[in-house]
């Protein structure tokens, strides 16, 4: 496919890989992270965005509304999600932005071009582009053409994924990428499923595949307290990581970042109650961790 669906291109990324990078980050996700702070990800398709303290109660969004989405309720406009098609009319139409439609359908052409123009940055600091998301395996076709552009341009890739995919569409891209920045979340198949919403299995398989064929992968590992903090999980986590031969890990702290956004999309966060991580307990994992021989990275 020569067009794909994304919800935003970051510039002067230094998170996301080495160097300076331009992200981009596809929209859907098979995975449903409680922690998740890009909610706006996990849908394949385009999905409005309510900032409603932005709202002057004008009615240009009822008034041009075709499917009459838009009802008065409590004085203010009430969005009933159920027979919105998400077509933009009624961002287009708010005058304070109050709405806005994230996800938009983009050519090979166009994402490439805006990866161009960072060229320069790249060249100086050892960068590139990184496709993130959402799940950028999730869009295979538009992810392979993105990776042979740059790969024909010079310009260093990164794939950041979950993992969870068929083995044959990571197998497809591995080529063509650099360098994988590739996420595990639990090593426990119950917990793992009931927080991210899928089995670890495939996604372990996965990377101990990956491991075979493909010398730069760099593991992160989201930190939540209550979730995957335990010494029982980071104990068998090291020593997985360990056992396929990789030696670099990325400790993502979590963070509440992404929190209102739930609101905005009309959804609930599960983690209200969670706390940020203690620089004692990070710094308690990293030592664990570099008991198995593996070298730590705090973020990205």
């Amino acid at each position: 496919m020569d067009e794909g669906t994304i919800f935003n291109i970051q510039r002067y990324s230094i998170h996301d890989g080495p160097g300076i990078r331009t992200t981009v980050f596809l929209k859907g996700c098979p995975v449903h992270c409680w922690w998740c702070h890009n909610p706006e990800s996990q849908g394949y398709g385009p999905q409005l965005i309510l900032r409603e303290d932005r709202c002057i109660g004008c009615g240009a969004c009822m008034d041009i509304c075709a499917n009459n989405a838009v009802t008065l309720k409590n004085s203010l406009p009430y969005t009933d999600r159920d027979r919105c098609s998400c077509c933009g009319a009624c961002a287009r139409a708010c005058p304070t932005c109050a709405r806005e439609i994230i996800g938009e359908t983009v050519s090979v052409e166009h994402v490439t071009g805006e990866i161009e123009k960072d060229i320069i940055f790249y060249d100086q600091s050892g960068g590139g582009a990184t496709f993130s998301g959402g799940e950028p395996l999730a869009q295979p076709a538009f992810l392979r053409k993105l990776l042979k552009a740059c790969r024909d341009r010079d310009i260093h890739t990164a794939v950041d994924t979950s993992g969870y995919a068929n083995w044959e569409v990571i197998h497809s891209v591995a080529g063509s990428t650099d360098l994988f920045l590739y996420d595990i979340k639990h090593l426990d198949d119950t917990m793992h499923t009931k927080t991210v919403g899928v089995s670890n299995r495939v996604i372990l398989d996965n990377l101990q595949k990956l491991a075979r064929i493909h010398g730069n992968i760099i593991i992160r590992m989201p930190l939540v307290p209550g979730i995957n903090d335990d010494d029982e999980n980071i104990v068998s986590t090291a020593q997985f990581i360990s056992s396929v031969n990789i030696k670099e890990v990325n400790i993502l702290p979590y963070h509440k970042t992404g929190m209102d956004k739930y609101g905005r999309l009309g959804r609930e966060y599960r983690l209200t109650d969670t706390l940020e991580p203690s620089k004692e307990l990070i710094d308690r994992i990293e030592g664990m961790f570099q008991k198995y021989g593996l070298n730590v990275k705090i973020g990205g």
